[in-house]
């Protein structure tokens, strides 16, 4: 069983390691705000992480599996919710006004960045098709709810570790002086990816409802 578990949390952690809008959100929080909210954003993702296996343990993922409307609407909330932050970097990026970030401030929110974390893993439908994967092959295994939990809270670590990491990697001083002179460019560039996510999910949310 021990081997099986391993290879759960080997699976998790690549998926964490791995580009999406998780590592996209820290990192545009990271080069904008600086370490304190890259790393209070990441914080907001572990804890969004936990939330998921909490959920799961007490049975949700039968419950998606009933109703599988919760994930188009996962879909169509969470496809909205990445175009909203691809049109605000847009509009950072093409503001007549913007004005050149001072690398040496953070400009973010403790809350916002904490909450931009949490909410983009809480509105993610692969977050939930995930947990709904692990939670079945765990089932399997016959582990009991704290077991599970116990998977749960080690999966939160590592991805405060992980994203963590990414919130220093991409706040170090050469990180915020790049984007400090070509911050038009890389908030153009975030929005455009943050937008093509979104649009993707949603678009495939609005297909499913239709179906």
């Amino acid at each position: 069983m021990m081997l099986e578990v391993a290879g759960v949390f080997a699976g998790i952690i690549l998926a964490q390691v791995s580009p999406g809008p998780n590592l996209m959100a820290v990192s545009s929080i990271a080069l904008g705000g600086g370490r304190g909210p890259g790393a209070i954003a990441a914080a907001g993702i572990a804890t969004g992480v936990f939330i998921w296996s909490i959920l799961f343990a007490l049975g949700i993922g039968a419950l998606l599996k009933a109703f599988p409307q919760a994930i188009t609407a996962m879909r169509l909330l969470g496809g909205g919710y990445l175009v909203y932050l691809g049109l605000r970097a847009l509009r950072t990026a093409f503001a007549p006004s913007a004005r050149k970030p001072n690398p040496e401030r953070a400009a973010i929110p403790a809350g916002e960045a904490y909450r931009r974390g949490l909410f983009v893993v809480m509105t993610n439908p692969k977050a939930a098709l995930k947990w709904v994967a692990i939670s079945m092959y765990l089932a399997s295994l016959s582990l009991s709810t704290l077991q599970f939990l116990a998977i749960g809270v080690g999966a939160s670590a590592s991805a405060m570790i992980i994203y963590g990491t990414y919130a220093l990697i991409f706040s170090t001083g050469v990180a915020m002086r790049a984007y400090a002179r070509f911050f038009r460019i890389i908030e153009g560039s975030f929005g455009a990816v943050f937008g093509a996510i979104g649009a993707k999910v949603f678009v495939d949310g609005v297909r499913e409802l239709r179906a």
